[in-house]
């Protein structure tokens, strides 16, 4: 009995370890960066540009299929902000399919397959619709 309470305990423990591993995934921080010739623009925790496209419209994403290879979606359940920004400007989406992915404002948040480094902002003016996230 007691080597099954033991079992039953440390499955629990796991369990729980699993949830606030999983929870500490889904949270990401969204930073600021400016750059000579762009300005002031957003990023994620590690310095990476953040994209909006001006196809999108408040709360839904116009970029699917092989849209998403190139411009890989920004997704975390929560954002941590620097004081400059407001937690309350982000928010998740769920696209038409099924993917969740993080707004600024109500606009779908976006990576560039191009941005290699930290700073990177490749994928500014692409196509004169794809433009960094200004906050």
């Amino acid at each position: 009995m007691k080597t099954l309470k033991s079992a039953i305990s440390g499955m629990l423990a796991v369990a729980a370890a699993l949830l606030l591993v999983s929870n500490i995934a889904s949270a990401a921080a969204v930073g600021v960066m400016t750059k000579d010739g762009i300005g002031t623009y957003l990023t994620d925790e590690k310095g990476m540009t953040l994209y909006l496209f001006k196809k999108d419209t408040a709360g839904t994403s116009a970029c699917a299929g092989p849209c998403v290879e190139k411009w890989p979606l920004f997704t975390a359940e929560a954002v941590t902000v620097p004081k400059e920004l407001r937690a309350g400007d982000f928010g998740v989406i769920v696209r038409s399919d099924g993917k969740k992915q993080t707004t600024y404002k109500g606009m779908p948040l976006y990576y560039f397959f191009k941005d290699m480094k930290p700073g990177d902002t490749a994928g500014q003016g692409v196509n004169s619709v794809w433009h960094v996230a200004v906050p």
